[in-house]
């Protein structure tokens, strides 16, 4: 396959955005780095499973030793959590409403609880992800993301999920329900495998976001008819060869080697990235600007968590750092 310089740029960047996150655990108010595009705008961490919304579901919603551990409730929490891809509305919910689980917590009091949150103005969803509403007979988005997500565990989903031989058939199972295009199937497959419930190899099966087709068509010049997702695993095996060969010191993931999944969404920052660095490199989507600023957060990083399955050996961090109560500073409580 035929590269351009974003290529090379591409693993000059991960290197970048993973030395990064080490530094920032290291210590809390930084500078953490010198790349003035870094600096300035919000880019995902090298891994996904170590950014913000990921390492919360992972620690809070998935592994929090206080909750149930069954398939099913696995399943409740994840993809509601998901839907909404948005800590504070996980909080809100839980502030108000308690502990969210599926035989003990009212789909039609989650319903109203949102909608008194919107109605006080707060969002609801992460604008991370474009979240189409399925059409299952609400007026609002919300409200047919709970109707799907009470259809999903009638259909005993979490049960066939639970038994399926591979990520590709969950994929497929989440392919099936309204609103779920392909790329959101794969972001919930790699999300309900990081739980306990599953323990498929995310080295089997990948898809290509639309971010992503952007960044591979500004790497190639010509992929020789390849498919993304044939390239994005043809980059995932190249990652030491390719590190090495460039003189590129990178620090993986605390033993763990980037996956396709890693690769997919590096592909995806890369876009933009090149937007500034590579302006006169045109891909998929025309855009010439990055809209994300980063805005520095309060305080040091939580405890990376990581799927005890992973076997990572993680170091602990100096400061503990407690989880502030959302619910209660919403004004939603009674």
């Amino acid at each position: 396959m035929d590269t351009t310089l974003v290529f090379d740029t591409y693993w000059r960047f991960a290197a970048e955005r993973q030395a990064l996150y080490f530094r920032r655990l290291a210590d809390p108010i930084g500078p953490w780095t010198t790349d003035p595009v870094l600096a300035a705008h919000r880019f995902t961490n090298a891994y996904r499973a170590s950014d913000r919304v990921s390492q919360y579901l992972i620690r809070e919603v998935q592994y929090r030793e206080d909750r149930p551990r069954t398939p099913r409730e696995i399943f409740f929490r994840t993809l509601l959590f998901k839907l909404f891809n948005r800590i504070e509305t996980w909080e809100l919910l839980e502030g108000v409403l308690g502990p969210l689980t599926w035989e003990g917590s009212d789909l039609n009091e989650i319903e109203r609880t949102l909608d008194r949150a919107m109605a006080a103005g707060l969002k609801l969803y992460s604008p991370a992800y474009i979240m189409p509403a399925p059409k299952l007979g609400h007026a609002r988005k919300h409200a047919n993301h709970l109707a799907l997500l009470e259809k999903m565990i009638e259909d005993r989903l979490p049960e066939r999920v639970r038994q399926a031989p591979n990520l590709r058939t969950i994929y497929e199972l989440l392919l099936g329900y309204p609103g779920l295009g392909p790329f959101l199937a794969f972001q919930y497959a790699i999300d309900l495998n990081y739980s306990e419930m599953l323990d498929h190899d995310e080295s089997d099966f990948v898809i290509a976001g639309p971010g992503a087709l952007d960044g591979i068509a500004k790497c190639f010049v010509d992929t020789k008819k390849h498919s993304a997702e044939d390239v994005i695993f043809w980059v995932c095996e190249q990652q030491d060869r390719a590190f090495a060969k460039a003189d590129i010191k990178f620090q993986n993931l605390f033993g763990r080697k980037l996956q396709p999944i890693d690769c997919q969404n590096l592909f995806c920052e890369i876009s933009k990235y090149a937007r500034v660095v590579h302006p006169d490199v045109k891909g998929l989507s025309g855009r010439t600007r990055i809209k994300q600023v980063y805005r520095k957060g309060l305080g040091p990083m939580p405890q990376p968590t990581f799927p005890p399955k992973w076997n990572l050996e993680v170091p602990t961090l100096s400061d503990e750092v407690k989880q502030r109560p959302i619910g209660d500073l919403m004004g939603l409580m009674e």
